[in-house]
């Protein structure tokens, strides 16, 4: 019996309240997608990829957020406190956040290990490229992980923490997954919401894998083409004491959500003197019981 036919098909967007904004989805292309994360050589484009937009229904998911399952929806959302105090301190959020971020993981998948290997802070009034590492939101409709990078990845994450290679392929034999943690870390989010697919209603022919060229290695992420079968969802209006979880990638094919899509967005309803989106992600691998 497939995963899927073991739950309730729920929730609905049906009588939910919603806004209607713009998602910026991939173009279909015939070439593989190259997006460079850094100024390439000269006559090399940054990407070879174009947008399109599609305005659509994104709908308030708070109402049915205890309803929503991360390996149904691909995607989950709770309420967490932090005992962190400055979310820019690279100790602290080591120190402190990580060590919160990996329990809180436990409760909620029933995960028996867990590793975050990588954060990224977004504040589109602190990015300054090249000068530090924070970064702007990221508004295209996109997954972080395909189904060979959540492999490929963890196994260089996990041996660059001196796991020997039998270790990493045992512990990739048995079910993993790549889940983002995000969080926003200032006053409660008014500007670039992060808006949700489910990821039941996303087709494999919507996502193409596309090269990230990085200065020392690729890696491969999913952009997603437009299909009318898309169905949005956001939580408006975030504290700092919640947490939403994106599935990214999972290694089961037994009818569990592997992959989501994301997206920022420009709400219509945010106020024009809203102070700028302050966030954070973890990404994280997430080991099952064998």
């Amino acid at each position: 019996m497939s995963f899927n036919s073991q739950v309730i098909d729920k929730p609905t967007s049906q009588n939910l309240p919603y806004v209607e904004a713009n998602l910026n989805y991939l173009v279909p292309m015939a070439e593989k997608p190259v997006n460079y994360t850094y100024e390439p050589p000269s006559g090399i484009p940054r990407s070879n990829t174009e947008s399109v937009v599609h305005k659509l229904r994104i709908y308030n998911a708070r109402s049915i957020s205890k309803d929503i399952l991360l390996d149904r929806e691909g995607f989950g959302f709770t309420e967490h406190n932090t005992s962190v105090r400055n979310f820019y301190d690279e100790d602290e959020l080591r120190q402190v956040y990580y060590p919160e971020a990996e329990q809180l993981l436990k409760e909620v998948t029933g995960a028996t290990k867990v590793v975050i290997f990588d954060h990224t802070l977004r504040n589109a009034k602190l990015s300054n490229p090249g000068e530090n590492k924070i970064r702007e939101p990221g508004k295209r409709v996109h997954n972080d992980f395909t189904a060979k990078s959540g492999y490929t990845r963890a196994r260089l994450e996990l041996a660059a923490r001196g796991i020997d290679h039998d270790e990493i392929e045992a512990l990739l034999q048995q079910r993993f997954a790549i889940i983002n943690v995000w969080r926003g870390i200032a006053d409660t989010i008014q500007e670039s919401p992060l808006g949700l697919a489910d990821a039941r209603s996303i087709a494999p022919k919507d996502i193409v894998a596309g090269d990230l060229v990085y200065r020392d290695r690729v890696g491969e992420t999913y952009a997603i083409t437009y299909s009318p079968e898309h169905k949005w969802y956001y939580f408006p209006q975030m504290r700092r004491n919640e947490v939403i979880f994106i599935k990214c990638f999972d290694s089961a094919e037994d009818g569990r959500a592997r992959f989501s899509a994301h997206s920022a967005f420009d709400d219509p309803s945010s106020p024009l003197d809203a102070p700028a989106r302050e966030s954070i992600e973890l990404r994280t691998f997430v080991f099952y019981p064998g």
